[in-house]
């Protein structure tokens, strides 16, 4: 295991690099003991990676592809950074343009109303908030979603259920393993378009 937390067929892998096997996932950034311990296997085809892409969108761009669950930074009209995702289910997807308008590190969550009315036995007891932290399902960072200045309510975020990577599975977030999505957080400033296919 290298200092990212995930390890690839035994070999460690640093986030840039592609590889086979399994990727065992740790809960990043300080999470508490009993979470680090953690290990859930990951198709290592949603390893962070350089990829041939071609575009015509603006660098430094990031794409959702859905259908694919894949999230592309675009670093040139050839290439992008690929990330998996996990995508919001059939009835609940969102697709759009949107830019990021906030980024939150270990960030508070609140379902939405929509989500209360519809599972308010799931999510009712969280109608005041949850604070931020490794338990929380929003994970290490979030990116905030905004159309013209207003709020989607959709979010590209980490997660506190990593085996859900590549699948529909969210309320219409985007969400990501916790080391992935501190690694994007780090690379796209405010302002970053991004385009949900």
């Amino acid at each position: 295991m290298n200092r990212r937390g995930f390890v690839l067929g035994g070999v460690a892998a640093g986030l840039g690099g592609a590889a086979t096997g399994i990727l065992s996932v740790a809960f990043p950034d300080g999470a508490a003991a009993a979470q680090s311990k953690k290990r859930v296997k990951v198709d290592p085809k949603y390893a962070p990676q350089i990829v041939a892409y071609p575009n015509r969108h603006k660098r430094g761009t990031i794409v959702i592809d859905t259908r694919k669950r894949f999230l592309y930074l675009v670093l040139s009209p050839v290439a992008a950074r690929r990330y998996g995702v996990g995508v919001g289910r059939d009835a609940l997807a969102w697709s759009g343009t949107a830019t990021i308008d906030a980024k939150k590190e270990w960030p508070s969550w609140r379902p939405t109303d929509e989500m209360i009315a519809r599972e308010p036995g799931k999510y009712a007891k969280y109608r005041n908030g949850m604070p931020g932290g490794p338990n929380n399902p929003l994970g290490a960072r979030a990116l905030y979603l905004f159309d013209n200045g207003y709020d989607t309510f959709y979010r590209i975020h980490g997660t506190t259920a990593p085996h859900t990577i590549g699948r529909a599975v969210s309320n219409g977030c985007i969400r990501m393993i916790n080391d992935h999505v501190i690694d994007l957080y780090k690379r796209v400033p405010l302002g970053t378009k991004v385009v949900v296919l």
